[in-house]
Protein backbone atom coordinates (compact mmCIF):
# COMPACT_ATOMS: atom_id res chain seq x y z
CA UNK A 1 0.00 0.00 0.00
CA UNK A 2 1.30 3.23 -1.03
CA UNK A 3 1.53 6.16 0.90
CA UNK A 4 0.22 9.14 -0.93
CA UNK A 5 2.54 12.84 0.25
CA UNK A 6 0.78 15.70 2.08
CA UNK A 7 1.53 19.36 0.39
CA UNK A 8 -0.44 20.90 3.28
CA UNK A 9 -0.80 18.59 6.02
CA UNK A 10 -1.28 21.57 8.36
CA UNK A 11 -4.12 23.38 6.45
CA UNK A 12 -2.28 26.63 6.10
CA UNK A 13 0.01 26.52 3.21
CA UNK A 14 2.08 29.20 4.54
CA UNK A 15 2.35 27.14 8.55
CA UNK A 16 2.93 23.81 6.38
CA UNK A 17 5.92 25.43 4.06
CA UNK A 18 7.56 27.22 7.66
CA UNK A 19 7.47 24.31 9.31
CA UNK A 20 8.93 22.08 6.18
CA UNK A 21 11.89 24.19 5.93
CA UNK A 22 13.11 24.00 9.81
CA UNK A 23 15.44 21.04 8.64
CA UNK A 24 17.47 23.17 6.21
CA UNK A 25 17.15 26.36 8.50
CA UNK A 26 18.34 24.41 11.39
CA UNK A 27 21.30 22.82 9.49
CA UNK A 28 22.21 26.71 7.95
CA UNK A 29 21.73 28.22 11.15
CA UNK A 30 24.27 25.33 13.08
CA UNK A 31 26.82 25.60 10.68
CA UNK A 32 26.33 29.00 10.66
CA UNK A 33 26.67 30.24 14.26
CA UNK A 34 30.37 28.17 14.28
CA UNK A 35 29.24 26.93 17.24
CA UNK A 36 28.02 23.56 16.40
CA UNK A 37 30.59 21.29 14.38
CA UNK A 38 29.21 19.98 11.05
CA UNK A 39 28.78 17.07 11.78
CA UNK A 40 26.72 17.36 14.28
CA UNK A 41 24.85 19.81 12.74
CA UNK A 42 24.07 17.71 9.99
CA UNK A 43 22.53 15.23 12.27
CA UNK A 44 20.40 17.73 13.98
CA UNK A 45 18.91 18.71 10.83
CA UNK A 46 18.30 15.06 9.89
CA UNK A 47 16.71 13.80 13.53
CA UNK A 48 14.46 17.35 12.55
CA UNK A 49 13.33 15.97 9.43
CA UNK A 50 12.42 12.67 10.04
CA UNK A 51 10.61 14.35 13.25
CA UNK A 52 8.58 16.71 10.84
CA UNK A 53 7.98 13.81 8.33
CA UNK A 54 6.70 11.14 10.76
CA UNK A 55 4.98 14.36 13.04
CA UNK A 56 3.51 16.32 10.03
CA UNK A 57 3.47 14.71 6.79
CA UNK A 58 2.44 11.60 8.28
CA UNK A 59 4.96 9.47 6.65
CA UNK A 60 5.12 5.85 8.31
CA UNK A 61 8.50 5.47 11.04
CA UNK A 62 9.92 2.52 8.55
CA UNK A 63 10.17 4.68 5.19
CA UNK A 64 11.15 7.66 6.64
CA UNK A 65 14.28 5.63 8.49
CA UNK A 66 14.68 4.06 5.27
CA UNK A 67 15.07 7.25 3.42
CA UNK A 68 17.52 8.62 5.83
CA UNK A 69 19.43 5.03 5.37
CA UNK A 70 18.91 5.48 1.49
CA UNK A 71 20.60 8.76 1.91
CA UNK A 72 23.38 8.16 3.94
CA UNK A 73 24.39 5.18 1.70
CA UNK A 74 24.44 7.74 -1.33
CA UNK A 75 26.37 10.27 0.53
CA UNK A 76 29.13 7.35 1.28
CA UNK A 77 28.57 6.18 -2.36
CA UNK A 78 29.32 7.73 -4.37
CA UNK A 79 30.15 11.13 -3.03
CA UNK A 80 31.96 9.65 -0.22
CA UNK A 81 34.00 7.13 -2.59
CA UNK A 82 35.03 10.61 -4.56
CA UNK A 83 36.45 12.21 -1.18
CA UNK A 84 38.21 9.23 -0.18
CA UNK A 85 40.01 8.67 -3.41
CA UNK A 86 40.95 12.64 -4.98
CA UNK A 87 42.86 12.58 -0.86
CA UNK A 88 44.43 10.06 -1.18
CA UNK A 89 45.90 11.12 -4.85
CA UNK A 90 46.65 14.30 -3.31
CA UNK A 91 48.51 12.37 -0.46
CA UNK A 92 50.85 10.49 -3.48
CA UNK A 93 50.93 13.71 -5.18
CA UNK A 94 52.15 16.04 -2.23
CA UNK A 95 54.86 12.91 -1.03
CA UNK A 96 56.37 12.07 -4.02
CA UNK A 97 57.13 16.09 -5.50
CA UNK A 98 54.32 16.00 -8.08
CA UNK A 99 53.15 19.30 -6.31
CA UNK A 100 56.44 21.35 -5.93
CA UNK A 101 57.00 20.40 -9.77
CA UNK A 102 53.37 21.53 -10.37
CA UNK A 103 53.69 24.84 -8.58
CA UNK A 104 56.87 25.96 -10.61
CA UNK A 105 55.09 24.68 -13.45
CA UNK A 106 52.18 26.93 -12.82
CA UNK A 107 54.84 29.52 -11.84
CA UNK A 108 55.99 29.35 -15.09
CA UNK A 109 53.00 30.25 -16.98
CA UNK A 110 51.99 32.61 -14.62
CA UNK A 111 53.69 33.82 -11.10
CA UNK A 112 50.40 36.10 -10.62
CA UNK A 113 47.85 34.37 -8.06
CA UNK A 114 44.93 35.95 -9.84
CA UNK A 115 46.08 34.14 -12.94
CA UNK A 116 46.64 31.37 -10.96
CA UNK A 117 43.50 31.04 -9.35
CA UNK A 118 41.38 31.28 -12.75
CA UNK A 119 43.55 28.63 -14.55
CA UNK A 120 43.12 26.06 -11.76
CA UNK A 121 39.96 26.73 -9.94
CA UNK A 122 38.02 27.74 -13.32
CA UNK A 123 38.68 26.55 -15.97
CA UNK A 124 40.61 23.13 -15.03
CA UNK A 125 37.82 22.77 -12.56
CA UNK A 126 35.32 23.20 -15.35
CA UNK A 127 37.16 20.24 -17.16
CA UNK A 128 36.71 17.88 -14.07
CA UNK A 129 33.22 19.30 -13.69
CA UNK A 130 32.50 18.10 -17.24
CA UNK A 131 33.99 14.85 -16.83
CA UNK A 132 32.78 13.68 -13.66
CA UNK A 133 30.94 15.82 -11.41
CA UNK A 134 29.58 15.16 -7.88
CA UNK A 135 31.92 16.87 -5.88
CA UNK A 136 35.14 16.05 -7.73
CA UNK A 137 36.10 19.72 -9.44
CA UNK A 138 35.83 21.00 -5.60
CA UNK A 139 37.73 18.14 -4.15
CA UNK A 140 40.50 18.46 -6.67
CA UNK A 141 40.97 22.40 -7.09
CA UNK A 142 40.77 23.01 -3.66
CA UNK A 143 43.60 20.60 -2.77
CA UNK A 144 45.12 22.03 -5.68
CA UNK A 145 45.08 25.67 -4.79
CA UNK A 146 46.72 24.54 -1.37
CA UNK A 147 49.23 22.92 -2.76
CA UNK A 148 49.90 26.19 -5.03
CA UNK A 149 50.47 28.17 -1.46
CA UNK A 150 46.59 29.58 -0.94
CA UNK A 151 45.41 29.89 2.63
CA UNK A 152 43.01 26.73 3.34
CA UNK A 153 39.86 28.85 3.91
CA UNK A 154 40.34 30.96 0.51
CA UNK A 155 41.49 27.36 -1.51
CA UNK A 156 38.10 25.88 0.09
CA UNK A 157 35.67 29.52 -0.81
CA UNK A 158 37.32 30.53 -3.74
CA UNK A 159 36.86 26.80 -5.41
CA UNK A 160 33.34 26.78 -3.96
CA UNK A 161 32.91 30.23 -6.32
CA UNK A 162 34.76 29.07 -9.60
CA UNK A 163 32.23 25.64 -9.73
CA UNK A 164 29.29 27.02 -10.85
CA UNK A 165 28.98 27.93 -14.70
CA UNK A 166 29.89 24.34 -15.45
CA UNK A 167 27.28 22.13 -13.16
CA UNK A 168 24.39 22.52 -15.47
CA UNK A 169 26.38 20.33 -18.04
CA UNK A 170 28.48 18.30 -15.85
CA UNK A 171 29.34 14.42 -15.60
CA UNK A 172 28.39 14.59 -19.67
CA UNK A 173 25.69 16.63 -19.41
CA UNK A 174 24.39 14.30 -16.58
CA UNK A 175 21.56 17.36 -15.10
CA UNK A 176 20.16 18.07 -18.94
CA UNK A 177 19.42 14.10 -19.34
CA UNK A 178 18.12 13.70 -16.25
CA UNK A 179 15.91 16.73 -16.53
CA UNK A 180 14.73 15.14 -20.07
CA UNK A 181 13.67 12.17 -18.63
CA UNK A 182 11.38 13.22 -16.09
CA UNK A 183 9.77 16.46 -18.25
CA UNK A 184 9.45 14.76 -21.16
CA UNK A 185 11.24 17.52 -23.11
CA UNK A 186 13.51 16.89 -25.90
CA UNK A 187 17.21 17.18 -24.62
CA UNK A 188 18.78 19.00 -27.18
CA UNK A 189 15.97 21.83 -26.62
CA UNK A 190 16.95 21.82 -22.94
CA UNK A 191 20.22 22.10 -24.26
CA UNK A 192 20.37 25.07 -26.27
CA UNK A 193 17.95 26.88 -23.34
CA UNK A 194 20.80 26.30 -21.08
CA UNK A 195 23.19 27.27 -23.30
CA UNK A 196 21.65 30.30 -23.52
CA UNK A 197 20.73 31.32 -20.46
CA UNK A 198 24.64 30.18 -18.78
CA UNK A 199 27.25 31.51 -20.77
CA UNK A 200 26.66 35.23 -19.74
CA UNK A 201 27.57 34.13 -16.27
CA UNK A 202 30.44 32.52 -17.56
CA UNK A 203 32.24 35.70 -18.33
CA UNK A 204 30.97 36.50 -15.27
CA UNK A 205 32.67 34.25 -13.11
CA UNK A 206 36.07 34.91 -13.78
CA UNK A 207 35.77 38.81 -12.31
CA UNK A 208 34.04 38.01 -9.65
CA UNK A 209 36.47 34.78 -8.58
CA UNK A 210 38.54 37.35 -9.04
CA UNK A 211 37.27 39.95 -6.96
CA UNK A 212 36.27 38.01 -4.01
CA UNK A 213 39.38 37.32 -3.72
CA UNK A 214 41.52 40.46 -3.92
CA UNK A 215 39.19 43.36 -4.74
CA UNK A 216 37.64 45.35 -7.40
CA UNK A 217 40.95 47.58 -8.14
CA UNK A 218 43.04 44.62 -8.75
CA UNK A 219 40.45 42.92 -10.49
CA UNK A 220 40.45 45.44 -13.19
CA UNK A 221 44.35 45.17 -13.27
CA UNK A 222 43.83 41.88 -14.71
CA UNK A 223 40.57 41.81 -16.91
CA UNK A 224 42.17 41.02 -20.17
CA UNK A 225 43.23 37.95 -19.24
CA UNK A 226 40.22 37.44 -17.15
CA UNK A 227 38.14 38.01 -20.22
CA UNK A 228 40.30 35.22 -22.54
CA UNK A 229 39.19 33.03 -20.00
CA UNK A 230 35.88 33.81 -20.08
CA UNK A 231 35.07 34.08 -23.82
CA UNK A 232 36.68 30.92 -24.17
CA UNK A 233 34.80 29.19 -22.32
CA UNK A 234 31.49 31.04 -22.92
CA UNK A 235 31.75 30.62 -27.39
CA UNK A 236 32.43 26.97 -26.69
CA UNK A 237 30.08 26.42 -24.72
CA UNK A 238 26.90 28.12 -26.20
CA UNK A 239 28.46 26.50 -29.61
CA UNK A 240 28.60 23.29 -27.96
CA UNK A 241 25.05 23.03 -25.94
CA UNK A 242 23.22 24.82 -28.82
CA UNK A 243 24.38 22.50 -31.89
CA UNK A 244 25.73 19.64 -30.28
CA UNK A 245 23.95 18.66 -26.98
CA UNK A 246 24.84 18.47 -23.50
CA UNK A 247 27.62 15.44 -23.71
CA UNK A 248 30.51 17.54 -24.45
CA UNK A 249 29.89 21.11 -23.48
CA UNK A 250 32.20 21.65 -20.29
CA UNK A 251 35.32 19.44 -21.40
CA UNK A 252 35.32 21.27 -25.28
CA UNK A 253 34.88 24.50 -23.09
CA UNK A 254 37.24 23.93 -20.59
CA UNK A 255 40.10 22.95 -23.07
CA UNK A 256 39.33 25.78 -24.99
CA UNK A 257 39.42 28.46 -21.73
CA UNK A 258 42.97 26.80 -20.24
CA UNK A 259 44.26 26.77 -23.79
CA UNK A 260 43.13 30.17 -24.48
CA UNK A 261 44.81 31.74 -21.64
CA UNK A 262 47.91 29.76 -21.81
CA UNK A 263 48.47 31.32 -25.20
CA UNK A 264 47.17 34.60 -24.13
CA UNK A 265 49.51 34.68 -21.20
CA UNK A 266 52.88 33.88 -22.97
CA UNK A 267 52.56 37.27 -25.01
CA UNK A 268 50.91 39.33 -21.49
CA UNK A 269 51.53 39.93 -18.56
CA UNK A 270 49.99 42.19 -15.70
CA UNK A 271 51.94 45.08 -14.64
CA UNK A 272 50.61 44.65 -10.66
CA UNK A 273 51.45 40.81 -9.80
CA UNK A 274 49.99 39.41 -6.91
CA UNK A 275 51.33 36.89 -4.67
CA UNK A 276 50.84 35.73 -1.73
CA UNK A 277 52.71 34.85 1.69
CA UNK A 278 53.76 31.81 0.22
CA UNK A 279 55.32 33.16 -3.26
CA UNK A 280 55.31 31.28 -6.01
CA UNK A 281 58.64 30.16 -7.99
CA UNK A 282 59.70 32.97 -10.22
CA UNK A 283 62.01 32.54 -12.86
CA UNK A 284 65.91 31.98 -11.13
CA UNK A 285 64.88 30.75 -8.35
CA UNK A 286 64.60 27.52 -9.89
CA UNK A 287 66.78 24.72 -9.11
CA UNK A 288 67.04 23.30 -12.38
CA UNK A 289 64.35 23.07 -15.31
CA UNK A 290 61.02 22.17 -14.22
CA UNK A 291 59.74 19.09 -14.28
CA UNK A 292 56.94 18.99 -16.37
CA UNK A 293 55.47 15.51 -16.85
CA UNK A 294 55.51 14.65 -13.13
CA UNK A 295 54.12 18.19 -12.17
CA UNK A 296 51.10 17.39 -14.46
CA UNK A 297 51.12 13.33 -14.42
CA UNK A 298 49.09 12.66 -12.23
CA UNK A 299 45.80 15.35 -13.04
CA UNK A 300 46.83 13.66 -16.73
CA UNK A 301 46.23 10.37 -15.91
CA UNK A 302 43.04 11.21 -13.25
CA UNK A 303 41.89 13.08 -16.55
CA UNK A 304 42.60 9.77 -18.84
CA UNK A 305 40.83 7.76 -15.83
CA UNK A 306 37.97 9.89 -15.01
CA UNK A 307 37.20 10.77 -18.65
CA UNK A 308 36.98 7.52 -19.99
CA UNK A 309 34.76 6.04 -17.22
CA UNK A 310 32.36 8.84 -18.25
CA UNK A 311 31.84 7.61 -21.76
CA UNK A 312 28.21 5.66 -21.81
CA UNK A 313 29.52 2.47 -23.68
CA UNK A 314 32.37 1.95 -20.87
CA UNK A 315 30.29 2.97 -17.98
CA UNK A 316 27.34 1.10 -19.24
CA UNK A 317 29.93 -2.01 -20.16
CA UNK A 318 31.35 -2.01 -16.40
CA UNK A 319 27.58 -1.76 -15.21
CA UNK A 320 27.21 -5.16 -16.72
CA UNK A 321 29.71 -6.56 -14.99
CA UNK A 322 28.94 -5.41 -11.34
CA UNK A 323 26.62 -3.18 -10.86
CA UNK A 324 24.00 -4.80 -8.49
CA UNK A 325 20.50 -2.92 -7.46
CA UNK A 326 18.83 -3.05 -4.34
CA UNK A 327 15.02 -1.76 -3.89
CA UNK A 328 15.16 -0.49 -0.26
CA UNK A 329 12.68 -1.88 2.14
CA UNK A 330 9.28 -0.34 3.15
CA UNK A 331 10.20 2.82 0.35
CA UNK A 332 10.59 1.43 -3.26
CA UNK A 333 7.06 1.82 -4.41
CA UNK A 334 5.60 2.80 -1.27
CA UNK A 335 5.53 6.70 -1.57
CA UNK A 336 3.17 8.50 -3.82
CA UNK A 337 4.06 11.97 -5.76
CA UNK A 338 0.43 13.44 -6.34
CA UNK A 339 -0.88 16.29 -8.57
CA UNK A 340 -0.17 19.22 -8.63
CA UNK A 341 3.70 18.01 -7.99
CA UNK A 342 3.22 15.56 -10.69
CA UNK A 343 0.58 15.47 -13.77
CA UNK A 344 -0.70 11.87 -12.34
CA UNK A 345 0.31 10.72 -9.13
CA UNK A 346 2.94 7.55 -9.17
CA UNK A 347 4.78 5.92 -6.45
CA UNK A 348 8.51 6.94 -5.84
CA UNK A 349 11.26 4.52 -6.90
CA UNK A 350 14.05 3.79 -4.07
CA UNK A 351 16.42 1.79 -5.64
CA UNK A 352 20.17 1.91 -4.71
CA UNK A 353 22.73 0.77 -7.28
CA UNK A 354 26.31 -0.18 -5.89
CA UNK A 355 27.86 -0.01 -8.83
CA UNK A 356 30.99 -0.20 -7.84
CA UNK A 357 32.95 -0.63 -10.87
CA UNK A 358 32.02 2.20 -13.11
CA UNK A 359 31.67 4.64 -9.94
CA UNK A 360 33.70 7.76 -11.01
CA UNK A 361 35.63 7.32 -7.45
CA UNK A 362 36.69 3.95 -8.84
CA UNK A 363 38.50 5.64 -11.60
CA UNK A 364 39.93 8.32 -9.36
CA UNK A 365 41.28 5.45 -7.34
CA UNK A 366 42.61 3.44 -10.25
CA UNK A 367 43.98 6.80 -11.46
CA UNK A 368 45.62 7.30 -7.52
CA UNK A 369 47.26 3.50 -8.10
CA UNK A 370 48.40 3.99 -11.42
CA UNK A 371 50.32 7.55 -10.95
CA UNK A 372 51.84 6.36 -7.66
CA UNK A 373 53.48 3.39 -9.61
CA UNK A 374 54.07 6.24 -12.08
CA UNK A 375 55.99 8.54 -9.82
CA UNK A 376 58.03 5.31 -8.68
CA UNK A 377 56.12 5.04 -5.19
CA UNK A 378 56.17 1.52 -3.70
CA UNK A 379 53.67 -0.40 -2.51
CA UNK A 380 53.98 0.56 1.44
CA UNK A 381 54.17 4.48 0.42
CA UNK A 382 50.33 3.93 -1.69
CA UNK A 383 48.96 1.95 1.24
CA UNK A 384 50.38 4.54 3.33
CA UNK A 385 48.70 7.66 1.51
CA UNK A 386 45.66 5.66 1.42
CA UNK A 387 45.07 5.22 5.28
CA UNK A 388 46.33 8.83 5.64
CA UNK A 389 43.35 9.62 3.12
CA UNK A 390 40.73 7.69 5.50
CA UNK A 391 42.27 8.96 7.74
CA UNK A 392 41.38 12.35 7.48
CA UNK A 393 38.08 11.75 5.70
CA UNK A 394 36.25 9.83 8.57
CA UNK A 395 34.42 12.83 9.89
CA UNK A 396 33.84 14.81 6.61
CA UNK A 397 32.37 10.93 6.01
CA UNK A 398 29.54 10.75 9.17
CA UNK A 399 28.99 14.42 7.77
CA UNK A 400 27.97 13.95 4.43
CA UNK A 401 25.92 11.18 5.11
CA UNK A 402 23.78 12.48 7.28
CA UNK A 403 23.60 15.51 4.82
CA UNK A 404 22.07 13.42 2.14
CA UNK A 405 19.63 12.12 4.47
CA UNK A 406 17.92 15.11 5.11
CA UNK A 407 18.15 15.28 1.43
CA UNK A 408 16.26 12.03 0.94
CA UNK A 409 14.20 12.81 3.62
CA UNK A 410 12.41 15.58 2.41
CA UNK A 411 12.04 14.27 -0.99
CA UNK A 412 10.24 11.25 0.56
CA UNK A 413 8.52 12.88 2.68
CA UNK A 414 7.28 15.38 0.53
CA UNK A 415 8.64 18.84 2.63
CA UNK A 416 10.94 19.68 -0.82
CA UNK A 417 7.25 19.84 -2.77
CA UNK A 418 5.93 22.16 0.00
CA UNK A 419 8.78 24.30 -0.32
CA UNK A 420 8.49 24.15 -4.11
CA UNK A 421 4.88 24.85 -4.22
CA UNK A 422 5.50 28.03 -2.06
CA UNK A 423 7.52 29.57 -5.09
CA UNK A 424 4.84 28.48 -7.74
CA UNK A 425 2.57 30.68 -6.61
CA UNK A 426 4.50 33.73 -7.18
CA UNK A 427 2.36 34.67 -10.25
CA UNK A 428 4.15 37.03 -13.09
CA UNK A 429 7.04 37.09 -10.89
CA UNK A 430 7.26 32.97 -11.57
CA UNK A 431 10.38 33.12 -13.93
CA UNK A 432 12.74 34.58 -11.17
CA UNK A 433 11.40 32.52 -8.41
CA UNK A 434 11.04 29.51 -10.40
CA UNK A 435 14.68 29.97 -10.67
CA UNK A 436 15.45 30.43 -7.01
CA UNK A 437 13.54 27.09 -6.57
CA UNK A 438 16.19 25.52 -8.82
CA UNK A 439 18.66 26.98 -6.64
CA UNK A 440 16.95 25.65 -3.35
CA UNK A 441 16.59 22.19 -4.46
CA UNK A 442 20.67 22.04 -5.18
CA UNK A 443 21.12 23.82 -1.92
CA UNK A 444 19.25 20.90 -0.56
CA UNK A 445 20.24 17.52 -2.29
CA UNK A 446 23.95 19.03 -3.15
CA UNK A 447 23.58 18.03 -6.70
CA UNK A 448 22.11 19.62 -10.05
CA UNK A 449 20.68 16.26 -11.44
CA UNK A 450 18.56 15.60 -8.27
CA UNK A 451 16.95 19.18 -8.13
CA UNK A 452 16.06 18.49 -12.09
CA UNK A 453 14.63 15.31 -11.47
CA UNK A 454 12.89 16.89 -7.94
CA UNK A 455 11.59 19.94 -9.64
CA UNK A 456 11.51 19.70 -13.18
CA UNK A 457 8.40 18.09 -13.26
CA UNK A 458 6.78 21.15 -11.19
CA UNK A 459 8.45 23.86 -13.12
CA UNK A 460 6.63 22.84 -16.43
CA UNK A 461 3.69 22.23 -15.01
CA UNK A 462 3.63 25.43 -13.51
CA UNK A 463 4.97 27.34 -15.75
CA UNK A 464 2.15 25.74 -18.37
CA UNK A 465 -0.17 27.35 -15.94
CA UNK A 466 1.37 30.81 -15.51
CA UNK A 467 1.79 31.11 -19.55
CA UNK A 468 5.50 30.93 -19.61
CA UNK A 469 7.90 28.67 -22.19
CA UNK A 470 8.22 25.36 -20.33
CA UNK A 471 11.60 24.97 -22.30
CA UNK A 472 12.46 27.51 -20.42
CA UNK A 473 11.69 27.02 -16.87
CA UNK A 474 13.33 23.68 -16.83
CA UNK A 475 16.16 25.05 -18.31
CA UNK A 476 15.83 27.79 -15.70
CA UNK A 477 16.06 25.15 -12.66
CA UNK A 478 19.23 23.49 -13.63
CA UNK A 479 20.55 27.27 -14.67
CA UNK A 480 19.52 28.46 -10.91
CA UNK A 481 20.92 25.22 -9.20
CA UNK A 482 24.12 25.85 -10.49
CA UNK A 483 24.41 29.11 -8.48
CA UNK A 484 23.33 26.92 -5.24
CA UNK A 485 26.02 24.29 -5.80
CA UNK A 486 28.55 26.44 -3.59
CA UNK A 487 26.35 26.40 -0.71
CA UNK A 488 25.14 22.98 -0.65
CA UNK A 489 26.71 21.62 2.40
CA UNK A 490 28.46 18.91 0.82
CA UNK A 491 30.14 20.53 -1.45
CA UNK A 492 31.25 22.44 2.14
CA UNK A 493 32.37 19.35 4.22
CA UNK A 494 34.08 17.99 0.81
CA UNK A 495 36.29 21.37 0.25
CA UNK A 496 36.59 21.28 3.71
CA UNK A 497 38.16 17.79 4.28
CA UNK A 498 40.60 18.38 0.80
CA UNK A 499 42.16 21.39 2.09
CA UNK A 500 42.14 20.02 5.65
CA UNK A 501 40.13 22.72 7.03
CA UNK A 502 37.35 20.44 8.76
CA UNK A 503 35.71 21.71 11.74
CA UNK A 504 34.82 25.32 10.23
CA UNK A 505 32.78 24.48 7.98
CA UNK A 506 30.68 27.19 9.04
CA UNK A 507 32.99 29.72 8.59
CA UNK A 508 33.36 28.55 5.20
CA UNK A 509 29.45 29.05 4.45
CA UNK A 510 29.34 32.73 6.38
CA UNK A 511 32.12 33.55 3.62
CA UNK A 512 30.48 32.27 0.48
CA UNK A 513 26.95 32.42 0.99
CA UNK A 514 26.11 35.63 0.02
CA UNK A 515 27.99 35.09 -3.16
CA UNK A 516 25.61 32.26 -4.08
CA UNK A 517 22.64 34.19 -3.49
CA UNK A 518 23.16 37.34 -5.49
CA UNK A 519 23.86 35.08 -8.65
CA UNK A 520 21.26 33.07 -8.15
CA UNK A 521 19.51 36.73 -8.59
CA UNK A 522 21.00 37.88 -11.44
CA UNK A 523 20.67 34.56 -13.20
CA UNK A 524 16.27 34.76 -12.24
CA UNK A 525 16.21 38.39 -13.37
CA UNK A 526 17.81 37.10 -16.83
CA UNK A 527 15.37 34.29 -16.95
CA UNK A 528 12.68 36.62 -15.82
CA UNK A 529 13.62 39.39 -19.12
CA UNK A 530 13.90 36.11 -21.44
CA UNK A 531 10.44 35.04 -20.02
Amino acid sequence: MTWPQPYNPLGSALLSTIVAALPVVLLLGALASQRVQAHWAALLGLGSAMVIAVWMSGMPAASTVAAAALGAAYGLFPIGWILINVLFLYRLAVEHGAFNALREHIADVTADRRLQLVLVAFSLGAFFEGAAGFGTPVAITSALLVGLGFAPLESAVLSLLANTAPVAFGALGTPIIALGGVTGIDVHALSAAVGTLLPPFSLIVPFWLIAAYCGFRRTIAVWPALLVAGVAFAIPQYLMATYHGPWLVDIVAAMCSMAGLWAFLRVWKPSDEVQGQRQSVVQGERQGEIEVGKAWLPWIILAVFVTAWGVPAVKNGLNGISAPTIEVPWLHNAVERTPPVVAVAKPEAAVFTLNWLSATGTAILLAGIVAGLAMRAGRRSIVSAYGDALRRARIPLLTIAAMFGIGFVMRYAGLDAILGLAFAHTGRAYPFFGTMLGWLGVALTGSDTSSNVLFGSLQVLTATQVGVSAVLMAAANSAGGVMGKMIDAQSIVVAGAATGFVGHEGLILRRIFWHSVVLASLVGLWVLVLA
